[in-house]
């Protein structure tokens, strides 16, 4: 349901649809609602309203727009007798198009349907039916059952559990406004749980995740809401660390294994690899190797190789750890993220309080205006510009990113400042200009596959370049332009001799490009089965709607044609750093997309070892596995070298010369098992 959804807010890219139902003809809240403020670090972002209908459903209407994606909603909601619902609409539009989704239960037996799916089942018990989308009346509505019921868990419809934990309290508000919330953890709708606010009669108070849904006269509260629910959840870190962090008592050895060496961008068989004291010490063929007394890791069968990187990530919350660890990844780059939140997380985990990767986070700076990027530093004039750059070095930050409000007179400026300090520059382009001018200003990386091909963009997408247009002008040009013709060829080359990066982020366009509603897409298919049906059923809501003038076959064609340049940049020099902008759990599809798109499996993962530990400066130290460098790597059952996807069966993960079980690491992230390779 959209509560789940919420949680990703913060990092989803996704594109306008053209309205099913008109917003003018959605429901109007009364005077007497109750209204929310949709709001980040980045401005208002949009309006939600509650109120009962004079029949005594419950109604919702919500507005949103997050950089040019629209959500116009509405929702009625009776319950029943035993206090679920016992019908359910939703009307309008979300960026995957109509809206439209209905449940009903009739003589014992529960019907539903939404744009992705349709089902029944025998209503013999109380259950609650978790929405696919629609206005947070229904995460309010949900929040307020759960807290009713007994034990505070409710089974969910279609199907999985929901259960609530009290996390912490707050005093909000000033004078007549003044309460006491209580945040709660609300799990079985997400692999982890996700925060919500209610007050003390048990009623629906604020969601702030990112993006809040604040009651009208607590605006000002995100920043402590938000503070409040992470030192909660904070509190519970260590004890994870305590469990799954495991520190050998001597050297350990990993004998006997496939060898993935990224410096020489080959595998090597039948090599065995020595830690001590969090350093790689030895490395070299299994029959030269005197190992010694040590902890003996077979790996025969196995393939070592260095720890992952996903250098598209933004961090959600504590248990985004566990489940990056889980997939191999000892290294994240977060280019943009709440900066306070950033700097408290990077402080425990140097403390040893919190299981996490290595993190090299970016400060996200924008302009002011209606599609300025959630969670920014907001900037309004040349100055402040400058003072933000300083502002995140700092901070510990490596690096700035700036994004599509930005003023480009801004540009250069800025950039020579974070230049003078040392700081790595990258990310959108500033609606206006393209990405030449952005690398002419001094870019050391352009961020996601659709900023490079905008290059090639009509003049009336690079005007709009910061709303919608900036997926639907790829999305409609892209399958045709020649990559071996100007103006991608020139630009092509001068990436290659400027040695200016590109994190595509393949995995995310694919999502929004390639499926049709209730497809579940490769990234995700092989976790079915192993999350809750909530988030399965998110997982399955498809790519963007595509305009009327085009056809889904235009847009994967244009996808194909981003996933070939790609492979282009890759040949022609340019450093390519594997990224997912994703939930955590995607960046092996995005190495199947360099793949498909004709890399070998071993440049594929170069892409995500080697290239971003010399991006970020760290390639002395780690990226390889080579005597010296710290211990970073990841034992993975199968055979990458011949299938990639085989890097999804991980089994031991080192982190600095600890070790981690990859199967207490799922479990520790809410998975109830292995993914399929």
């Amino acid at each position: 349901m959209m509560l789940l959804k919420t949680a990703l807010l913060a990092s989803a890219i996704t594109s306008a649809a053209t309205a099913q139902v008109a917003a003018t003809d959605l429901a109007k809240p009364p005077a007497t609602a109750r209204h929310f403020i949709i709001e980040s670090t980045g401005g208002k972002h949009g309006d939600s309203w509650i109120w009962t209908a004079p029949d005594g459903s419950i109604m919702g209407r919500e507005s949103m727009n997050l950089r040019g994606q629209v959500w116009e909603t509405e929702s009625t909601d009776r319950h029943g007798a035993d206090g679920m619902p016992a019908s359910v609409s939703v009307r309008g539009f979300s960026p995957q198009g109509d809206a439209t989704e209905s449940f009903a239960v009739t003589d014992g037996k529960a019907v539903w349907k939404s744009q992705i799916d349709s089902g029944s089942a025998a209503y013999t018990a109380p259950a609650f039916y978790s929405t696919i989308g629609g206005p947070t009346a229904l995460n309010a509505a949900l929040l307020e059952a759960i807290l009713a019921s007994p034990g505070k868990s409710i089974a969910l419809l279609p199907g999985g559990r929901a259960t609530a934990k009290p996390l912490t309290t707050l005093d909000v508000g000033q004078g007549a406004l003044k309460q006491t919330v209580t945040a709660w953890a609300i799990s079985g709708l997400g692999t982890t749980p996700v925060p919500i606010w209610a007050d003390s009669k048990g009623k629906f108070f604020a969601v702030a995740f990112g993006i809040g849904w604040l009651p009208e006269g607590y605006e000002k509260e995100l920043a402590r809401l938000e503070e409040a629910q992470t030192k909660a959840m904070a509190a519970q870190a260590p004890a994870l660390v305590k469990t799954l962090l495991k520190t050998p008592a001597g050297p350990v050895a990993f004998t006997h294994v496939r060898l993935f060496d990224a410096d020489a961008g080959v595998f090597r068989p039948d090599q065995t690899v020595v830690v001590d004291k969090g350093l790689i010490t030895r490395v070299g063929p299994a029959a030269k190797i005197v190992v010694g007394k040590a902890v003996i890791i077979d790996g025969k069968g196995k393939t070592l190789v260095p720890g992952m990187w996903d250098c598209h990530m933004h961090v959600g919350d504590d248990f985004t750890g566990p489940q990056e660890l889980s997939m191999g990844i000892t290294s994240v780059r977060d280019p943009g993220n709440n900066d306070p939140l950033t700097i408290e997380r990077a402080k425990r985990r140097a403390a040893g309080q919190l299981l996490f990767p290595t993190v090299y986070a970016s400060s996200l700076i924008d302009g002011k205006g209606p599609n300025t990027a959630q969670v920014a530093n907001v900037v309004t004039s040349e100055a402040e510009a400058i003072a933000a750059v300083d502002k995140a070095k700092a901070g510990g930050f490596i690096g700035v990113k700036f994004y599509g409000t930005f003023n480009p007179a801004w540009l250069k400026p800025a950039i020579t400042e974070a230049h003078r300090l040392g700081l790595h520059v990258h990310g959108h382009i500033p609606q206006g200009i393209r990405p030449m001018d952005a690398i002419n200003a001094g870019y050391d990386e352009i961020t996601h596959i659709n900023w490079i091909i905008m290059q090639a963009m009509p003049d009336s997408v690079i005007a709009a370049s910061n709303g919608i247009m900036r997926f639907e002008g790829p999305g409609r040009y892209a399958k045709d332009v020649n990559l071996d013709a100007e103006p991608m060829k020139s630009m092509i080359a001068t990436m290659a001799a400027k040695k200016i990066a590109n994190d595509p982020t393949l995995v995310t366009f694919e999502g929004l490009y390639v499926p049709d509603n209730g497809d579940l897409s490769p990234a995700y298919a092989p976790f079915a089965g192993t999350m809750p049906p909530a988030t399965e059923r998110g997982f399955r809501s498809g790519g963007f709607a595509v305009p009327k003038d085009l056809t889904r076959a235009d847009y994967r064609a244009s996808f194909a044609k981003m996933q070939q340049l790609v492979v282009k940049m890759y040949r022609a020099g340019v450093p390519i750093v594997a990224g997912t902008d994703g939930s955590g759990i995607e960046i092996i599809r995005e190495l199947e997309l360099y793949v498909e798109g004709g890399l070998t499996p071993a440049e594929a993962l170069t892409t995500a070892t080697i290239n971003p530990a010399k991006l970020v400066g760290q390639a002395a130290k780690t990226g390889s596995i080579k005597v010296g460098k710290v211990a970073d790597m990841v034992l993975v059952d199968g055979d990458p070298s011949v299938r990639i996807g085989d890097l999804r069966q991980t089994r031991t993960v080192m982190l600095g010369g600890k070790l981690l079980d990859a199967d207490a690491l799922r479990t520790a992230a809410g998975f109830s098992g292995r993914p399929k390779s």
